[in-house]
């Protein structure tokens, strides 16, 4: 093994080359040209196409310098999730950097292994020498180009590091099929959900409105013409202040319907960043589904009895209350992330009697919820929402007492959500 060299000297080799993004101006972002990535579509499993911007078409030569090429290992230079990494693979789209993100590319595939690159950034010398930078001020985490070229990493034999690449290449292979089937699981499960409690296709079924002829899309499910299922709806709708809902229904909040429970305040100075302990689930760690460890988790080092009812459960739904993305920002709680503590700022929502974990997973991640955080959040440089406005989501169910729709709907999509839990801990 080599001795440690800087970034530096490999850019003066002439064999990486380091790159950041480009600075856009709104005005540019208004046509169907280049993709502009931006940090908060990085994450550490996969990056995140939807609801991109785009460039005007006419810029494309002016953004050329700022593009992506296939192999190149992505960072995040700014805030929270500085650090944050991820790797430009043959089946994406190219797309222009964006100024809170930096690039790494080999440019001698016989000094420098692209793929080795993606797994340094990811292993321990790296991560302590952000730490260490992160420390020396208390300005936000930031990574500069100048703090870059001054990194030191060990390069191995060139043999070495594609053998490296190649094995964790092959794992995150079989990590990246595990998440797109687990959003084909999810697809189902939102379908069912919005055929039952949105659209009451089962209701239209019942009331003869509805053949296999005249099925809406959310209706091409099996469970829609089910006689089990049909049985637990009405035949006819009723008027509401929501609209019309299915005949004896009424509004309920979700206050009413589930165990609510916001976090305790943990004082940070006691906060170790290495186990033993029991991890910490704070705002920063819930992130649009999945939870977000990495160089974020911190750790408690004692569970006394006065922090015992803080401690999390498999299928706890979390929601982050604060941030630019709340009201999107949520998860469900995995046998594999426990034990686990709840903080301040998070709210934790637990199945009771009626509705269960998969109702509420998927109803905390639907455009509904997002809309309704929307409409009542608070706070214009750090948006948030109270505790209090969380339980006073309403949504409409059955006669109070009558828990069976909610109950064979856990039955039904409990198949899936088991499947892509497994999946789940295969990473």
């Amino acid at each position: 093994m080599s001795a440690p060299t800087t970034f530096q000297e490999l850019l003066d080799d002439e064999v990486l080359d380091i790159g950041d993004g480009y600075r856009a101006k709104n005005s540019e972002l208004t046509g169907g040209g280049e993709i502009f990535l931006r940090a908060g579509h990085v994450t550490d499993t996969h990056i995140d196409f939807e609801g991109v911007e785009r460039f005007d078409p006419a810029l494309s030569e002016k953004v050329e310098s700022k593009m992506s090429e296939v192999g190149d290992t992505i960072i995040t230079t700014k805030g929270n999730s500085t650090g944050r990494t991820s790797f430009v693979t043959s089946d994406m789209p190219r797309f222009v950097y964006s100024p809170h993100l930096c690039y790494w590319r080999s440019t001698d595939p016989e000094r420098i292994e692209n793929g080795f690159l993606r797994y340094w950034a990811r292993g321990k010398e790296f991560q302590h020498q952000l730490a260490a930078l992160k420390a020396s001020t208390d300005m936000a985490p930031y990574l500069s180009l100048k703090d870059q070229k001054r990194l030191k990493i060990t390069l191995p034999p060139i043999e070495e590091q594609r053998a490296i690449a190649s094995i964790l290449g092959a794992l995150d292979d079989k990590i990246e099929l595990n998440r797109r089937m687990n959003a084909t699981l999810e697809s189902l499960a939102r379908a069912i959900f919005k055929s039952w409690f949105v659209d009451f296709d089962p209701v239209h079924v019942n009331a003869g409105k509805i053949n296999a002829g005249q099925m809406p899309a959310s209706s091409a499910i099996p469970t829609t013409h089910d006689p089990k299922v049909l049985d637990l709806f009405p035949s006819t709708f009723q008027d509401s202040e929501l609209g019309p809902i299915p005949e004896g229904w009424g509004s309920t909040t979700l206050g009413d319907e589930v165990d609510f429970q916001t976090g305790n305040a943990f004082k940070s100075k006691s906060f170790t960043n290495e186990p033993p302990g029991t991890r910490l689930a704070r705002g920063m760690n819930v992130k649009e589904g999945v939870f977000f460890w990495g160089n974020q988790t911190r750790y408690w080092p004692e569970v006394t009895e006065d922090i015992e009812p803080y401690l999390l459960r498999a299928g706890d739904v979390l929601i982050g209350m604060d941030g630019s993305k709340v009201g999107k920002n949520w998860v469900r709680v995995r046998e594999v992330d426990l034990p686990c503590l709840l903080v301040q700022r998070v709210a934790r929502l637990r199945a009771a009697d009626s509705v269960g974990e998969n109702f509420l997973w998927i109803f905390c991640g639907s455009e509904t919820f997002r809309r309704y955080v929307d409409s009542v959040k608070t706070g214009t440089s750090i948006p948030h929402i109270s505790g209090g406005q969380i339980k006073s989501l309403s949504f409409v169910r059955p006669p109070k007492g009558d828990d069976r729709v909610f109950h064979e709907f856990e039955n039904i999509v409990s198949a899936f959500a088991s499947q892509q839990s497994a999946r789940q801990e295969c990473k």
